[in-house]
């Protein structure tokens, strides 16, 4: 039987992630190298940075249709795991951090690559922030964080030299240490907003970056310490415990849709 294979990552798709990674990671990390007098707020930026992420987004998908990586059937199975990541969102959400969404986004980066993986886990925050009223400044982060996420699932070592249970347990170590990346990343876009907690955890816009990163260490081990370690321990147990069914399922989903064969109508 032949392996189902990841959609791959053409040149121009790649050209793109990069591209939205780079204005992410300035996004995320430009308050820390503000001066005093800079004004800072996310709660300003992130309208600019949904107007640039939208249409990368959009360039992400283009491209990788034109790299011959992604067809018709791929981006109707990218609508489907979307829904269905947006729809178990709100079943854990609000709870201990306990967020289901996160397992289908490892084996979903896993099984098709991380350039679909990053334009899945992006649709489906977008998705899921429209159906729970999440919709805020906070939005594009989340959208760029789990977008991360999945994309780092996908570039995880190669199905062909690991699988079965020592697959598994490699895709809930990388859910555990991702959970709480993804956690930390988000903290430090709603950090830079929080001021006057504390002199040991509060932001001091213009202070010395390690100074700053000391204290931003700090408040994540007094503030979403508990949260991200719910949300890194419900995504190893359904990974561990739906994983091999799910890892299965899509792969010989992508198997039978054959996303590297072209698909093209017979007009006789």
């Amino acid at each position: 039987m032949t392996p189902a294979r990841p959609l791959r990552i053409g040149p121009r798709a790649a050209a793109a992630l990069v591209l939205v990674t780079l204005i992410g990671i300035a996004a995320f990390g430009w308050p820390l190298l503000a001066d005093g007098r800079s004004g800072l707020s996310h709660s300003q930026d992130a309208p600019w940075l949904f107007a640039a992420l939208l249409p990368l987004l959009v360039a992400v998908v283009v491209a990788t249709i034109a790299d011959q990586g992604m067809d018709s059937k791929a981006v109707a199975m990218l609508g489907v795991l979307a829904a269905v990541g947006a729809a178990l969102r709100p079943l854990g959400a609000g709870t201990a951090g306990l967020e289901p969404m996160f397992f289908l986004m490892v084996l979903s980066g896993r099984v098709l690559g991380p350039g679909f993986g990053f334009v899945l886990g992006s649709v489906t925050m977008f998705a899921s922030a429209l159906l729970t009223g999440g919709v805020g400044p906070w939005m594009p982060f989340q959208m760029l964080a789990l977008g991360w996420f999945s994309l780092g699932a996908g570039l995880l070592p190669g199905p062909g030299r690991i699988r079965g249970r020592a697959e598994l347990w490699m895709l809930a170590a990388y859910g555990f240490v991702g959970s709480f990346a993804y956690g930390t990343v988000m903290n430090l876009q709603g950090w830079v907003l929080l001021q006057g907690m504390g002199q040991g955890v509060s932001f001091h816009p213009g202070d010395p970056v390690p100074a700053n990163l000391t204290r931003f260490l700090a408040y994540c081990l007094a503030t979403s310490l508990g949260w991200d370690l719910g949300r890194a321990a419900l995504t190893v147990v359904l990974t561990l415990a739906l994983g091999g069914t799910l890892v299965r399922a899509l792969r010989r989903a992508t198997r039978k849709a054959a996303f590297d064969v072209p698909f093209c109508f017979d007009m006789r």
